[in-house]
């Protein structure tokens, strides 16, 4: 293949874009930024289960107070009523002897309860303090999430731009360049991750060995507007003032 030696000269400006771009999508792949989100999501995650156990312990806790204040109510109701009658005169003795009775058993039943109730409130309490500390670390894990978000966003948006800016650059310096150069530099990239490198010295710019000897007199023999071809990689030698001997063109 021909083609003049400025268009391959381009093609190292186009492959320091196509690297720039390479660079960004690898930015993107294994940003840290994307790694810190992730990592906050699992902590949001895991404190957000924790609330909901929390809440959840608070609320069987509250209804068995609830039930045990109801029970504890009935009772002293019963009480009062019993005590009502026996302090009314109206009841026979053995009434009152059955009455009294009954009130002892009432009193202990009472007593059992409200130490039941008594324990029940003092473990919803422990409870709605956990729930307090599980709300809070949830709190602050929200607001950490948000802040990795932040920042991923803010490298993404750079990312954004600058493809926008050096795809733009891209498509411009490809419209300059002969349609078959282009074509096979684009064929090589795609295979090897490298369409062109500056012959330096003797060392490709693709694969970075060194030309032997009977190499680097082709190179040299080649004509200005020869396309020469590392034989090691395949990629493009772009020859320049920097590559050895009679192969600067």
């Amino acid at each position: 293949m021909k083609a003049d030696p400025s268009a391959q000269r381009r093609l190292l400006d186009l492959a320091g874009l196509d690297a720039e771009l390479a660079r960004a999508q690898h930015r993107r792949r294994t940003m840290p930024e994307q790694t810190a989100v992730e990592d906050a999501e699992t902590t949001v995650r895991a404190h957000r289960d924790a609330v909901v156990t929390a809440r959840t312990a608070v609320g069987d806790l509250g209804r068995d107070v609830a039930k045990l204040e109801q029970e504890v109510a009935q009772v002293t109701a019963r009480e009062e009523r019993d005590r009502g009658l026996v302090d009314s005169g109206s009841v026979s003795a053995k009434q009152v002897t059955d009455l009294s009775h009954e009130l002892d058993t009432l009193a202990r039943r009472r007593g059992v309860l409200e130490d039941s109730q008594l324990e029940a409130m003092e473990r919803l309490d422990a409870a709605e303090t956990d729930l307090a500390h599980e709300q809070a670390a949830l709190d602050a894990a929200e607001t950490a999430l948000a802040d990795a978000v932040e920042r991923r966003d803010g490298v993404l948006g750079d990312i954004d731009v600058l493809e926008a800016r050096r795809g733009a650059e891209r498509a411009e310096l490809a419209k300059t360049l002969p349609e078959d150069l282009l074509a096979l530099y684009d064929q090589l990239r795609a295979r090897t991750g490298t369409g062109a490198g500056e012959l330096v010295g003797a060392r490709c710019g693709g694969c970075r060995i060194e030309m032997d000897r009977n190499e680097i007199r082709a190179v040299a023999a080649a004509a200005p507007d020869d396309v020469v071809r590392c034989e090691q990689c395949g990629t493009i030698v772009v020859r320049t003032e920097k590559s050895s001997g009679k192969a600067s063109v």
